[in-house]
């Protein structure tokens, strides 16, 4: 019951823009061990008030809430990996599979500077780390949404969240993750987690979002029993 009960923690989470997100230094894990909830239907959509694009490729038929249970512990068990990245918070969440997945959430988004799509230094640290835990994960997609404050025009930050988007992809690329697991899209500004009106809170609301699901080979390898 105490894992059912985080599952929901974590999609209230989500729901309520994530308020925590400043949190610097090791990395946060937030719903960890949620995994024996998964296949409960609890919803994966993302974005403001719930509304955004479902996580996940659709698979068209129902996953088993056995092979839900064994995908959600080979998350849980990667979750609680990624929660040694520095200044990056960790969530188990929902896809629209009904299976567990991750969302990881860079401090400062990716620490891109205002106006800028080139990575730091820094960044590209924390993601070489990234895909270099990632690298023992090959069946599981990764989608990644770059957002901005709401500084300049529409069609300025639906250029620079897109922008921000694929620089983290196509790092990643150099990283060794196959471009074939990567998808991008550009948020905008359209899904604060802060006030925009505070210099902190334009700081968080820069930032890039990745998604880590569970792919059609991976799902297979969970009905019949041959996921390790």
């Amino acid at each position: 019951m105490k894992k059912y009960v985080l599952s929901f923690m974590c999609v209230a989470i989500i729901f309520s823009g994530c308020s925590n997100m400043s949190k610097t230094g090791k990395g946060t894990l937030i719903g960890s061990g949620a995994g024996a909830a998964i296949g409960a239907g609890l919803g994966a959509i993302i974005g403001k008030d719930g509304k955004g694009a479902a996580i996940g490729a659709a698979i068209g038929t129902a996953v088993g809430a056995g092979a839900g249970a064994v995908i959600g512990k080979k998350m849980d068990k990667k979750a609680e990996e990624l929660a040694a990245l520095e200044n990056a918070q960790i969530e188990t969440v929902e896809d629209q599979n009904g299976l567990q997945a991750i969302k990881v959430t860079f401090n400062s988004g990716i620490l891109f500077d205002t106006n800028k799509s080139d990575l730091k230094a820094a960044s590209k640290s924390e993601l070489n780390e990234f895909a270099n835990k990632m690298s023992d994960m090959q069946d599981t997609d990764i989608t990644i949404y770059g957002h901005t404050d709401n500084t300049g025009s529409d069609a300025v930050n639906e250029r620079l969240s897109q922008q921000r988007a694929d620089a983290v992809a196509s790092y990643l690329k150099t990283c060794g993750i196959a471009s074939s697991r990567l998808t991008t899209e550009g948020k905008s500004y359209t899904e604060p987690v802060a006030s925009n009106d505070t210099v902190e809170g334009r700081a968080q609301n820069r930032r890039v979002e990745i998604y880590i699901t569970a792919n059609e080979q991976m799902i297979q390898k969970a009905e019949n029993g041959t996921l390790e």
